[in-house]
């Protein structure tokens, strides 16, 4: 009976412990999410937004997108003058919802 208590004991410390779903999420499950949502034909190819976008931004660094899936956005990432730059993109449209200065 107390070894039943002990392990019971040791295996709830461990479950409690253990870091949750949204703590576990990564950039690689936003790629994930990302591919999911092209498959499903909620979004536009990455590469299609970025060949609308890029041009728009001459003299500008590409740094990279960021997907957000629950907004079905994403947020390219550029450099310009040693200022960081985002341009929000509807992934379902490809149309540009903002643009920072």
């Amino acid at each position: 009976m107390i070894r039943s208590l002990i392990a019971f004991a040791l295996v709830a410390s461990v479950l409690a412990s253990a870091p949750t779903a949204p703590a576990l999420a990564s950039q690689g499950d936003e790629a994930g999410m990302a591919r999911k949502d092209l498959r499903a034909g909620n979004v536009r190819p990455l590469r299609e937004i970025e060949r609308r976008v890029l041009p728009m931004m001459p003299g500008a660094q590409y740094l990279g997108p960021e997907y957000d899936p629950a907004s079905l956005t994403y947020r390219l990432k550029f450099i310009r003058d040693g200022r960081v730059l985002f341009v929000d993109v509807d992934a379902r449209t490809g149309e540009v919802i903002r643009q920072s200065r």
